[in-house]
């Protein structure tokens, strides 16, 4: 899943390629893509592109007074082309879920992988108008969301740490890979509960989450769409390395269940050398 470095990317790489370009139509292929029908999609035709923003995870296109906000979920992607063929997309049961088209012959696909569709596009007035960006939490890139800020979003907090990083309603834009890559840099158990947190943990974990997504911006910074999936996986040091050794230690990589997806962790770097029991797995065998 695109998470808020891959996501800031390609808000970068849009806003380079869109902003001041007219959209000539905006075609859903997929029928589970488009989760708005007032205004229609061709209300953007004939609209100039004035800026590409981010909220969290969401990507959202502003033309003609308008906003197209995507998210990408699990197995989203945008394509970006030169030169988009004239004839319109069919529907079919191929990736191709929408299809932005530019009066220049340029524009983007967006597509999605597997058979689980989660991609979503709204057009709408105003981002707010979309429930799960008006309950956003802060960005944590935000110059304003400091080592304080941090805090108080934790404060009263009484899950495990992991969950709590994963939260969009508390913190913005971080998913599954970038909260095991923050807690290993923190050297921190992704089971270990908010509320036991001291001052000094805090202060471990709030520099880990900034130099963690600032670094993983950086190398994505001016990359073509298509290499940020294999950029993004290059510079992980747990998370999907189950198995590889420790870039730290030299330890062995270990997985374990974690709510709907599983999490990847050092033992010696993040848990004092002791394995994490699975706790999905535990269940089901009594």
């Amino acid at each position: 899943m695109p998470e808020l470095p891959e996501v800031e990317a390609l808000r970068a790489f849009l806003d380079e390629r869109l902003t001041g370009r007219e959209i000539a139509r905006v075609t859903p292929v997929a029928i589970s893509v488009l989760k708005t029908y007032d205004p229609p999609p061709t209300a953007l035709e004939g609209a100039e592109v004035t800026g590409v923003r981010r909220h969290g995870k969401w990507l959202d296109i502003e033309a003609g007074g308008l906003r197209l906000i995507v998210h990408l979920a699990r197995a989203g992607w945008l394509r970006w082309t030169d030169d988009m063929p004239a004839a319109p997309p069919r529907p079919g049961k191929g990736p191709l879920a929408l299809r932005v088209a530019l009066t220049d012959g340029a524009g983007f696909d967006l597509t999605e992988a597997g058979t689980t569709k989660r991609l979503a596009v709204h057009l709408v007035r105003d981002p707010s108008d979309v429930p799960r960006i008006a309950s956003l939490g802060p960005d944590p890139l935000d110059e304003g969301f400091d080592r304080a800020a941090f805090a108080a979003v934790l404060e009263g907090e009484r899950r495990q740490v992991k969950g709590a990083l994963r939260d969009q309603g508390l913190i913005a834009g971080i998913g599954n890979a970038y909260s095991d890559e923050i807690l290993h840099a923190a050297r921190m158990s992704p089971f270990k509960p908010v509320q036991n947190l001291d001052e000094h943990d805090v202060d471990v974990l709030w520099e880990a989450l900034r130099t963690t997504l600032r670094d993983a911006v950086e190398r994505s910074r001016g990359l073509a769409a298509g290499r940020l999936k294999s950029e993004k996986k290059s510079g992980l040091r747990v998370h999907g390395r189950t198995g590889l050794p420790c870039p730290v230690c030299g330890d062995t990589v270990r997985e374990v269940s974690f709510s709907d997806s599983s999490l990847q962790y050092c033992p010696t770097c993040q848990t004092g050398g002791r394995p994490l029991a699975d706790r999905r797995l535990s269940r089901l065998l009594k």
